[in-house]
């Protein structure tokens, strides 16, 4: 059974949400607490085996790049200090047998467009898409993880959803699913961001997805869609003409971190949560509140 060893990081995007703060860097790097969501991304992607990262980016983006390379000068710094501790950090962001790997986008076309500027590299396996932004807290594997031990069994996509509000529906791909294989669901249709009264449900994807490459054909067969751009989730729909694919309500809890009010959520209950700083960022909240 294929071992699911590739994830892709679509980052070229804009993060207008957020601006200015991402004027000159991007919202991938924003930290919380004391990690920027795509290492958190990336750490989720690592836990589930994967050992070659594929970051699909924009201008702008060289920050990214910087993070998980080598910091000579860091290094030497931190070392000269006797910063053992700080330095082990640093030089373990990544295990050493993951390697990274950049391809720009050179123009904004939508997300479907992103993952396709990885085909190159991904070739004819089956990948994971992690969108840093939804930043999600999974129990035991994580995400990607449970969604991994879905494809061990199945061998078919796997799209994590969640439930969300009938008036959110025109924010996210939502699907219509059926009983599926092995108490599964599987999704019978999707469909970008429908209006509530048009919404086959109220299961939103969100944020992870473990695609077989069969995705690529269809992909390259899509015409622009929503917004004008390349959208993944008609790639997705073409692609249940040929194959299962399950809907996948996750264990864990997930925060949108594309939206400032689900940034500052994740960034208190990380904090509550940091074995470092916890006690006594609790405490400055019951005194805040009093």
């Amino acid at each position: 059974m294929k071992q699911i060893r590739k994830a892709v990081f679509p980052v070229a995007g804009l993060g207008t949400r957020f601006l200015p703060a991402t004027k000159a860097s991007p919202k991938e790097m924003l930290p919380v607490v004391d990690k920027p969501l795509i290492q958190y991304a990336a750490e989720e992607a690592e836990t589930a085996g994967v050992d070659q990262l594929i970051f699909i980016t924009g201008r702008h983006k060289r920050s990214i790049e910087d993070h998980f390379d080598k910091a000579y000068e860091l290094e030497a710094e931190l070392e000269s200090a006797g910063k053992t501790e700080l330095l082990k950090m640093v030089q373990n962001i990544l295990p050493s047998d993951v390697g990274c790997v950049y391809v720009r986008q050179a123009e904004a076309r939508g997300l479907g467009h992103a993952v396709l500027c990885a085909k190159g590299v991904v070739g004819d396996e089956p990948f994971f898409i992690l969108l840093a932004d939804d930043l999600i807290r999974g129990h035991g594997k994580g995400v990607s993880g449970q969604m991994a031990d879905i494809y061990a069994r199945h061998e078919c996509s796997v799209l994590s959803v969640q439930e969300v509000p009938r008036e959110d529906t025109r924010q996210y791909g939502i699907v219509e699913v059926e009983p599926g294989p092995g108490g599964l669901l599987r999704v019978v249709s999707i469909v970008e961001k429908p209006a509530p009264a048009d919404a086959p449900s109220n299961l939103a994807v969100v944020g992870r997805y473990l695609l077989t490459p069969r995705i690529f054909d269809m992909l390259e067969q899509t015409d622009t869609g929503a917004g004008g751009e390349i959208q993944l989730t008609d790639g997705i729909a073409a692609l249940l003409e040929y194959e299962t694919v399950i809907a996948h309500p996750f264990e864990g809890k997930r925060y949108d971190c594309g939206s400032k009010l689900g940034y500052l959520e994740a960034t208190v209950e990380y904090g509550l949560a940091h074995p470092e700083l916890g006690e006594q960022f609790a405490a400055f909240l019951r005194a805040f509140r009093d």
